[in-house]
């Protein structure tokens, strides 16, 4: 079916992947290519995709789980993080009903790495690690795997997993390939059309004296969303201590628009019987246009649900636009030398985030109003106060304005040697390599502060707002007001830092088989020059910080993949990760307010987690897999907001990030997936999928306590970590037409540590289900009907504080429907 020449061009992966594939999906093949090139698949529907995947995933020396480009768009995902949601131990963080973040098994998205392509791919946003992974459209991916045990020759700054986004390839398909998709969403809570477009083509070209050695592959996804939701929220603001009083309150509505671009072209090259090249490029924006309206409800006193009295209120507008762009460009390829195999890659990836001018208008009553308060603890719903919808009550207070400018880049450069052997009669190899990798991450903002003379009456427009009375919002001619403003350098400056990492890195390590046992191992060493500058204000008086400091790791794994019989595979691993806290935490600013003050710790020390990892998957016909694993991870060195004031004689609180003892977290993953062939027709076309991860987390924080005038501890679970989550999927395939609903659950989780003395204000988000819809309808061989229907039942967000009556937050966002059509040339 393929030759050696194609595989030692340094496609060997693809084509030994895709060759099993071929025999295991048992999908159609068309018409047979020159005898040097792989007769790939035409793969089509649910049974084949999950088929391709599984082929990976029962290869792997490692643990990992990976879902495929036609996988993907059998499902109504968006981005990235809302496609990984699928698979068993990952859940998502969402924005506005969007996912954005990814968690792996109950590791906060700060603690999870991202690749495109090979090359690290560094964040967007000011202050995190996390890649919100909304910023890559869907539809130009190959390939999505979850890498859950890492190898010595694989980056070890990930304690959950690392997610390896791979985008389209030539090679990866046979000949020709064209695909152009339209859609049509209407968001039941903004009333708007939003449309999708998608384009993508590959094919494989002769240069030279080579036959199909060039293939080029390429692709443009744009889509532009109307969105908003309703919100309302305490923020946590309940005095428990005076009855379940309620101190505060905010209502708010989103408008938002949403725009996302992508755009990949790769290139693959055969340049000779033992060479092989290859150039990958991504570039996807993202913007996110947002006004928000808001009223913000302060009581004299704290008042309990039902209760009227005096209330302040302020009427706040936020406009702005921002923009996160990803980049990413790999260079590389392989070279056969001897009894040798050289990889080489080169890779630069950029990430920015980029606010040109955010406004904050606020206006407030000049007088307290009466009568006011609220009913509802966990919706809370506002008993409006006397004078409320008056917006002549209410005058400017401020207009802030502001710009802000992060950018994230990283260079790396890496260097592999394999060589195939034998030890002992043994079939074995060895690899070892280096890798040098560069990380610079700048942010910069500027605000300035408008206080001109205005009312409400001049300025005031309506508002659409579902969770009560609401009263004139403010119109975004407000922005008519702006004039040169006042620049108010401490809060820029102490906004405005710069952070280099440079890591270098080197590994050994080998395999060897036993027969029906494979034993790998190996031992990574990472060193990390960290370096940061960051500005401090001592009563309005700025200094400029710096920090540097370096940190060398050894990192020893073992993994064994033992053949129970031919489709049954048991796993073992103890692997070691670490990664750097996140930015916001290792800043060396700080702010200091008479008695008050605030630190970063740039002297935090790296999160450390010893793994163990051990399970069995069977594989069992179509679409078919079982799949059990436990994991436990032992972390030392995670970081925590807490009070030091015992530290700092004459402060009332000192709060600072510092690393805690440790922390343990363990889990057992279960997954099923099967189609029930052994039906009569037209049942047979039925697919069930299920997984379900259970996972616990245990961690120690301490703070001072000033009234005992003594340190104090408690234990927490770790932020991000929800006791269980999970997936249904019903699919149907009968003919021309194809169904999938899919249902997900993610169990709550702690949020925030509000007060590190008393868990009764701690945030939790609360557990989430969202069932989705998808089906699709070949009108002819190649041209499909596509509908989507996401967020069916409109589940809302809540978070709450303490106890689940107590909130914290809710929002509604409200179901979505896409009508499509889908042209695909194979």
């Amino acid at each position: 079916m393929f030759n050696d020449n194609l595989i030692r061009g340094g496609f060997s992966r693809t084509v030994l992947a895709s060759a099993v594939a071929l025999a295991f999906s048992q999908v159609q093949a068309e018409d047979a290519p020159p005898a040097n090139q792989l007769e790939t698949v035409r793969v089509i529907g649910q049974a084949a995709s999950i088929d391709k995947a599984l082929v990976s995933q029962k290869a792997a020396d490692n643990i990992e789980t990976t879902v495929t480009s036609d996988a993907i768009g059998q499902l109504p995902d968006t981005n990235v993080s809302e496609s990984l949601q699928r698979l068993p131990g990952v859940s998502i963080e969402r924005d506005q009903g969007e996912g954005r973040f990814v968690r792996v098994r109950g590791l906060a998205p700060d603690f999870n790495a991202a690749t495109i392509n090979g090359i690290q791919t560094p964040a967007p946003e000011a202050d995190r690690r996390a890649v919100a992974l909304d910023v890559v459209p869907a539809d130009l991916l190959e390939s999505l795997t979850v890498v859950k045990t890492l190898t010595p020759d694989m980056d070890a700054n990930s304690l959950g997993g690392t997610i390896e986004v791979k985008t389209l390839s030539a090679f990866d398909r046979d000949d020709y390939y064209f695909s152009l998709s339209g859609k049509g969403g209407y968001n039941d809570n903004v009333d708007e059309i939003s449309p999708e477009l998608s384009v993508a083509a590959s094919n494989q070209f002769s240069v030279g004296d080579g036959n199909r050695n060039l293939g080029i592959a390429g692709g443009i996804s744009w889509g532009k969303r109307d969105l908003g939701s309703d919100n309302v929220e305490t923020g946590g603001a309940w005095d428990f201590d005076s009855g379940n009083a309620l101190e505060e309150f905010e209502q708010r509505d989103y408008a938002i628009t949403r725009e996302r671009l992508g755009m990949a072209l790769n290139f693959d090259y055969l340049l000779s019987d033992n060479t092989s090249l290859y150039l990958r490029t991504l570039y996807s924006r993202f913007t996110d246009n947002e006004i928000r309206q808001a009223n913000i409800f302060e009581f004299d006193n704290p008042m309990v649900a039902g209760e009227r009295g005096d209330v302040s209120v302020a009427k706040e507008l936020k406009d702005r636009e921002e923009t996160q762009d990803i980049s990413s460009f790999a260079l590389g390829g392989q070279h056969f030398w001897k009894d040798w195999i050289v990889d080489f890659q080169a890779g630069y990836s950029t990430a920015s985030e980029k606010t040109p001018q955010e406004i904050n208008a606020t206006f407030e009553t000049d007088d307290v109003l009466a009568n006011g308060g609220f009913t509802n603890t966990r919706k809370p719903l506002l008993l409006a106060p006397d004078g409320f919808a008056d917006a002549g009550n209410y005058s400017l207070a401020e207009i802030e304005e502001a710009k802000s400018d992060t950018k994230d880049t990283q260079t790396d450069l890496k260097l592999d040697f394999t060589r195939e052997l034998y030890w002992n009669s043994h079939p074995a190899s060895i690899k070892f390599g280096a890798k040098m990798s560069q990380r610079d991450k700048d942010g910069d903002v500027d605000i300035w502060t408008h206080e001109p003379d205005a009312t409400l009456t001049d300025y005031r427009d309506n508002v659409d707002y579902a969770l009560g009375p609401f009263g004139p919002g403010i119109s975004t001619s407000v922005e008519n007001l702006l004039g040169d403003g006042e620049f108010q350098i401490v809060d820029s400056a102490i906004e405005d830092y710069s952070i280099s990492e440079d890591r270098q890195a080197a590994y050994l390590m080998g395999t060897v088989d036993f027969r029906d046992l494979r034993v790998l191992g190996g031992l990574r060493y990472e060193g990390t020059e960290f370096r940061a500058k960051g500005f401090g204000s001592t009563d309005e008086q700025i200094t400029v910080e710096r920090f540097d400091n370096d940190e060398d790791h050894w990192l020893p794994a073992l993994h064994l993949r033992y053949q129970l019989a031919n489709n049954t595979i048991a796993r073992a691993a103890a692997t070691r990760a670490v990664v750097r806290p996140v930015f916001e935490q290792l800043l060396p600013s700080f702010e200091v307010e008479g008695d008050e003050a605030y630190f970063g710790n740039p002297e935090l020390k790296s999160l450390k987690s010893n793994n163990l990892d051990l399970g069995i998957e069977h594989y069992m016909g179509r679409a078919g897999v079982v799949s059990a694993f436990v994991f436990y991870k032992d972390i030392d060195n995670f970081a925590y907001l807490t009070d030091k004031a015992n530290e700092f004689p004459g402060f009332s609180e000192v709060e600072t990030w510092e690393n805690g003892e440790g922390a343990k977290l363990h889990g057992l993953e279960l997954a099923y997936s099967r189609q029930l062939s052994e039906l009569p027709a037209p049942f047979n076309g039925l697919l069930v999928g299920a997984n379900m991860t259970l996972v616990d987390s245990e961690a120690e924080i301490e703070s001072w306590d000033e009234d005992a005038g003594a340190l104090r501890r408690r234990e927490i679970t770790l932020p991000s970590q929800s006791d269980l989550t999970g997936n249904l999927v019903l699919g149907y395939e009968y003919q021309a037409l194809s169904l999938r609903l899919a249902a997900n659950y993610t169990g709550e989780y702690l949020q925030e540590v509000s007060d590190p003395l008393d868990k009764r204000y701690d945030i939790y988000t609360d557990d989430h289900v969202q069932l989705d819809l998808t089906g699709h309808y070949f009108l002819t061989d190649e041209l499909q009907l596509t509908f989507e229907a996401i967020n069916i039942t409109d589940e809302p967000f809540y978070a709450y504080t303490g106890k689940e009556r107590f909130n914290a937050q809710y929002e509604e966002y409200g179901p979505t429907y896409k009508l499509g059509l889908a042209l695909k040339h194979f």
